[in-house]
């Protein structure tokens, strides 16, 4: 990429003595190492970012590793500045990156506006970027050199994009800015999230909401709550994360193309994913017309991607496959592995759900090709192997049946390690215990040749097994929740409520004085139940506190033993508890209303919280309180 401005720099460098002791002494070494070396790194990132990295060692523009965390690890950075560039060694200084004279005392918006110039051709494009960064760091300029490196990021291959977003950050920091500070964690996060590294990505995205929020820069919050929404949906809140995109939507829609077009995109994936597929072919037609009408192009392939998946589900299969089909090349050229992966899954589900499977195996098989390559699946994606498998155990491939059953246990360890909720019912349909026998019977019999009737009788075994442990299990749990119950409810038949006796001394780190005042008003704020509003949050109590979050986290957790969200949700379920023994109607709500009646945002949370607070589910609490209810009455009845 940047070739010909390195091979400028570095002859222009050198006199004709030591170009002689160059070539004559070092030559055999040069070439030998210089293969070793290259051929190392072409292995571990790739060619284009193997240029990039040679690029940046020779030109001095690599970044210090207190500036990048994310560079590439020492030894190898080491690798190159000591072995391929040995011969280069003693002009290094010298030899690092020169502003050309011609631009020596151009301002940064010239710059700026030649970089976006070549924004297609990254190498005219690298003069002007190196000279934007090179200027703006001999100034120390960090403002620029944020926007330098932010300019590098988007012009470089993905296994660089780290290395330049660390660099922004730290750039950022200088400025002491919070807009700047907040942007440049965002971008990063960003970059996480792009490569599929959603507990990093979701990290910084609530450091850079911590800046935002302090600023009046509404782009930058809805640029937030966009992000968020794309973690929201990827974790299953489908209901919140489409909140989140309708406010998007409506902000971006007025003078942000690229940003509307992308929340109207996410808005539409999101209704697929609860069922409203009308609404999500709505919102996919809307798109096509808007990314016409306001000259987006490349938007409509995303659009009709969504669509060709929504046509699966509506089971037009033919139409979703010539949807995806238009997509997926233009998908495959952007690199966009993730919506790659996608389209083929679907396309071959649809022949699957035509009877075409032959057509459809190496559909499945490509979603496979991109796990071992990028490291990428999802939850609706498994249902791939669980296919394949079917489909080479039907064939008696044994090899291909035992392959793919280990890829489906690669691909639930990957899910498991990125904190992905729970894997979706391709493991409920087929029983991760059942594949760890049969893979181990498989590997015993490949050998062997013959085992139809070993695998009935331990599939038959396991079987009466799993049969026996969930009668036995249900059992033991019955037993344990009505233990539960019944120590939960008093003499009175009142929730028992925690308590917690509160020292007179403050926490070492806050005033006495202070800690005071805010024990004081976290006990109004109980004693008025203003936990049970739905938005509540640390930010926000601690702002209406006057205070801020550290205190206040540090208050709750040293005089109530609990982080903070666990101690609102204790307290919403200990009022709920309390509220169901003395109003007898609200037995009759269902979990949703009951979760909305206390301030959950969704039945998940609100079950998710009960069972932390009494170790037993919400039905089973309600379940028994009616049944006590039933029984009290029948017992009235009696005795009348």
């Amino acid at each position: 990429m940047y070739s010909k401005i390195l091979l400028q720099q570095y002859y222009s460098g050198f006199s004709g003595f030591q170009l002689w002791i160059f070539t004559k002494s070092a030559v055999a070494f040069l070439l030998i190492n210089c293969y070793l070396s290259i051929d190392y790194l072409i292995f571990e990132v790739g060619l284009a970012e193997s240029i990039q990295y040679v690029a940046l060692a020779i030109t001095g523009l690599f970044p210090d590793k207190e500036q990048s965390p994310n560079l590439i690890d020492a030894p190898m950075k080491q690798l190159f500045k000591l072995v391929l560039l040995v011969p280069f060694w003693l002009q290094s200084q010298n030899a690092s990156f020169q502003i050309p004279d011609s631009i020596q005392h151009k301002d940064f918006r010239y710059l700026e506006d030649r970089i976006y110039q070549f924004r297609n051709d990254s190498t005219r494009a690298a003069l002007y970027l190196f000279s934007y960064v090179k200027k703006a760091k001999r100034g120390k300029n960090w403002r620029e050199l944020q926007n330098g490196y932010q300019s590098l990021l988007h012009q470089s291959p993905p296994a660089l994009r780290l290395v330049y977003a660390d660099s922004m950050v730290y750039a950022a920091k200088k400025t002491s800015d919070d807009a700047a500070i907040g942007a440049a964690f965002l971008t990063k996060g960003i970059v996480f999230y792009a490569q599929k590294k959603y507990k990093e990505a979701l990290d910084d995205y609530l450091i850079a909401n911590e800046y935002i929020a302090r600023t009046n820069d509404y782009y930058l919050i809805y640029k937030v709550k966009y992000n968020m929404a794309l973690l929201k949906s990827y974790s299953g809140f489908y209901e919140e994360a489409i909140s989140l995109l309708r406010e998007c939507v409506s902000y971006y829609k007025k003078k942000h193309d690229r940003a509307y077009l992308n929340s109207l995109h996410s808005l539409g994936l999101s209704y697929n994913k609860v069922g409203n597929y009308g609404l999500c072919s709505q919102t996919n037609a809307e798109g096509i017309r808007e990314s016409e009408k306001r000259a987006v192009p490349e938007m409509t392939s995303y659009f009709k991607h969504s669509e060709g998946v929504n046509q699966y589900f509506l089971k037009n299969y033919q139409q979703s496959i010539d949807y995806l089909k238009n997509t997926v090349a233009v998908l495959e050229n952007n690199d966009d592995f993730a919506n790659e992966a996608v389209g083929n899954f679907y396309i071959g589900k649809s022949y699957w759900a035509l009877k075409k499977h032959e057509t459809a195996i190496p559909y499945f098989t490509k979603v496979d090709q991109i796990l071992n390559s990028r490291q990428f699946t999802r939850r609706d994606l498994l249902e791939s192997y669980q296919l394949l498998i079917n489909y080479y155990k039907t064939k008696d491939n044994a090899k291909l049946h035992l392959y793919y059953i280990d890829q489906l246990f690669k691909a639930d360890r990957l899910l498991h390690e990125t904190n992905l909720y729970l894997v979706s019912k391709v493991n409920k349909e087929y029983d991760n215990k059942t594949h760890i026998i049969e893979k181990q019977k498989l590997e015993h019999l490949i050998d062997k040749g013959k085992y139809n009737d070993i695998i009935f009788i331990a599939i038959v075994t396991l079987l009466f097994m799993i049969l026996l442990f969930l009668g036995y299990r249900d059992f033991k749990n019955k037993s344990m929740y009505q233990k539960k119950f019944e120590a939960l409810m008093d003499k009175n038949g009142k929730a028992q409520k925690e308590t917690t006796k509160i020292p007179h001394s403050g926490i070492a780190d806050i005033n006495p004085t202070v800690a005071a005042e805010l024990i004081k008003q976290l006990e109004k704020w109980e004693k008025d139940k203003k936990f049970l509003d739905q938005d509540i949050s640390l930010v926000k109590l601690a702002a209406s506190f006057n205070s801020n979050t550290k205190y206040l986290s540090l208050i709750v957790y040293h005089y109530r033993h609990k982080k903070f969200v666990t101690y609102v949700n204790d307290l919403k379920i200990d009022y709920l508890i309390q509220a169901l023994e003395e109003n007898k109607q609200l037995r009759q709500y269902n979990q949703k209303a009951l979760a909305e009646e206390i301030g959950f945002s969704s039945i998940q949370r609100f079950a998710h919280a009960f069972q932390a607070r009494t170790e037993m589910p919400a039905s089973y609490f309600m379940a028994q309180l009616r049944k006590e209810e039933t029984t009290s009455g029948l017992q009235t009845k009696t005795a009348l």
